[in-house]
C-alpha cells in the first residue's frame, strides 16, 4: 500500500511559478513510477508528467514541456513538480499517482494509488 499526500498548490499570476510536492508512505518508494495528472472543471484527468523509480527517465505532456520539471528524492519519499511560466490553462486540480511497474505511462487507469489532489489556479 502507498499513501500519497500532495501539497504546494495555490493561486498565482500568469508567468509565475509553483512547486508541488507529493509525499509517499512506505519503504519501497523507489520501486514506484510516479506521475502527475491534472483535471480541470468539466474535463477528464490529463497526464502531466511521470518519472521512473530511479529518476533516470521522465516524460512530459507536450503542453508542459519546457515549463514543468518533475523530480524525486527517494531518501525523502517525495516527488516534485516544478511549474514555471504558468498559464491560465494550467488551472486544475493536480494529482499525484503511483504505479507499481517500471514504465511511465500516461493512462490514469494504469496507476493504482492516488493522492487527494491540490488546487492550482493561474490568474490572467
Amino acid at each position: 500500500q502507498v499513501q500519497l499526500v500532495e501539497s504546494g498548490g495555490g493561486l498565482v499570476q500568469a508567468g509565475g511559478s509553483l512547486r508541488l510536492s507529493c509525499a509517499a508512505s512506505g519503504r519501497t518508494f523507489s520501486r514506484y513510477v510516479m506521475g502527475w495528472f491534472r483535471q480541470a472543471p468539466g474535463k477528464g484527468r490529463e497526464f502531466v508528467s511521470g518519472i521512473s523509480g530511479s529518476g533516470g527517465s521522465t516524460n512530459y505532456a507536450d503542453s508542459v514541456k519546457g515549463r514543468f520539471t518533475i523530480s524525486r528524492d527517494n531518501t525523502k519519499n517525495t516527488v516534485y513538480l516544478q511549474m514555471n511560466s504558468l498559464k491560465p490553462e494550467d488551472t486544475a486540480v493536480y494529482y499525484c499517482a503511483a504505479r507499481g511497474l517500471a514504465v511511465v505511462t500516461a493512462t490514469p487507469s494504469t496507476y493504482g494509488y492516488w493522492g487527494q489532489g491540490t488546487q492550482v489556479t493561474v490568474s490572467s
